[in-house]
Order: C-alpha cells, then sequence, then structure tokens
C-alpha cells in the first residue's frame, strides 16, 4: 500500500507544523537506530530545532555523538569529503544527471525521427524533398548504417547454413 505524495512546503498552521516536528524527528531517529543495529555502523543524530524547543535532540547521546564527531574529524579530508554533499553540489549533481538524460532522450527522439523519415521515404513518400542538407545526411548514415547491419546479419546466416 503506498501512500500519497505530499506537497513538500512550509506548514503555516503552528500546531500542524509542531506535530508533524515531533512525528518526522521520532521517525528520523528510529531510522537511524534502525540503520545503526541492521548494518552494524555508527551513526548519531542531532535535530536541532530554536522553533520547537530550546535544546536539541540527539541521538544516542551527546558524549556518543562528540566522540564519533571527534573519530571523523580525525579522518584525512579526502576520506571525510568523499560522500559529503551539501545542498550546492547536490543540486549541481542533479541538474547535470537530468540534463544527460535530456540530452540522451532527444537523441533516441532524433534517431526515431529519422527511421520515421527512412521508412516513410521507402513507401514512396515524397518526405525528402522537405528535409535540409543535414537531415538528409543523417538519413543517409542511418541508410549505410542499417545497409551494414544487413550486411552483417546475411554473413552470419550464410556462416551458420554452410556449418
Amino acid at each position: 500500500m503506498s501512500r500519497k505524495k505530499i506537497k513538500l512546503a512550509y506548514i503555516t498552521n503552528d500546531s500542524a507544523r509542531k506535530t508533524t516536528y515531533k512525528k518526522r524527528s521520532k521517525g528520523l531517529l528510529k531510522k537511524v537506530r534502525e540503520i545503526t543495529t541492521l548494518c552494524g555502523i555508527q551513526a548519531f543524530a542531532v535535530i536541532n530545532s530554536p522553533d520547537f524547543g530550546s535544546q536539541a535532540e540527539v541521538w544516542p547521546s551527546l558524549e556518543g555523538a562528540r566522540r564519533l564527531l571527534s573519530e571523523f574529524k580525525k579522518l584525512p579530508l579526502t576520506k571525510q569529503n568523499k560522500n559529503m554533499v551539501n545542498q550546492e553540489s547536490f543540486l549541481e549533481q542533479s541538474l547535470a544527471k537530468a540534463t544527460q538524460q535530456l540530452r540522451k532522450l532527444r537523441e533516441e527522439n532524433r534517431q526515431k525521427e529519422l527511421k520515421e523519415v527512412m521508412f516513410e521515404s521507402l513507401s514512396g513518400k515524397g518526405i525528402l524533398q522537405s528535409l535540409n542538407a543535414m537531415d538528409l545526411d543523417e538519413v543517409d548514415l542511418l541508410i549505410k548504417q542499417n545497409l551494414a547491419d544487413i550486411d552483417n546479419r546475411v554473413r552470419v546466416l550464410t556462416k551458420a547454413s554452410r556449418s
């Protein structure tokens, strides 16, 4: 059973925001506790909210968090920064990934358009006259690639039938 997608926006109602904060912070601490148990790792969580109490919530304890943080700071900077991401670099990575996906989809769409043009021209429709030189070059390249693929397939089938 899936949950409905919630809109991530600031909750303006004070009591609803406080209730959500309590539920979410409790859930977050539970997740940290679960991952330390299930994966055998060391972790701590600090939840600080000036709106909902003067003290920060620390799990497992303040001393445990300090000990773990000092161990982390003793590591070389390369290890400290290995998987560390701030908001800016996270957004940059997300943007780069989305840009790459967009580029890939555009290329796939372009190849599909060229195949459609090729098949329409083979069926006798006079679509080639409406294309510019660059499009015609790409259709020519696609036809040559398809002919090469057909030749290779014929060679493979011919070899297989002889054996």
